[in-house]
């Protein structure tokens, strides 16, 4: 049986996962206006390193969902903090870069100092947890 922070942590979690579906999304709509978007030097390649990374940051709050509702030992719910608090690390990271693209895309900030807010929450019901 899912306790009610376990609830609480998952519907954290897909949200932060919809955020970041939606930051990539926002990203690609000017794609539909003719816009060029492509980064200048990858010459319309994109490193197979960065696809790996991306599923990566997208598989593994997948994996997380999964296992917040299957396990509750002390030591998965530490282990799960310290994730949250790494997503949150890269969420203000991702802000931050964001803030340097020129011209700076508000909407995108908005979107993303959301998702980091939702981080911090995420972290705040992690640690109730342990």
């Amino acid at each position: 049986m899912i306790s009610p922070m376990q609830g609480q942590i998952i519907a954290l979690w897909m949200v932060f996962l919809f955020g970041m579906v939606f930051h990539t999304q926002l990203a690609m709509m000017p794609l539909l206006y003719g816009a060029d978007i492509a980064i200048p030097h990858y010459h319309g390649k994109t490193p197979v390193s960065h696809l790996w990374m991306m599923l990566g940051f997208f598989a593994l709050p997948m994996g997380v969902i999964a296992a917040t509702a299957l396990y509750s030992s002390p030591v998965y719910r530490l282990a799960h903090l310290g994730l949250t608090l790494v997503y949150s690390v890269l969420n203000l990271l991702h802000v931050t870069m964001d803030l340097r693209v020129q011209p700076i895309e508000w909407y995108q900030i908005v979107l993303m100092l959301l998702v980091f807010a939702n981080g911090l929450v995420l972290n705040w019901v992690a640690y109730r947890w342990i």
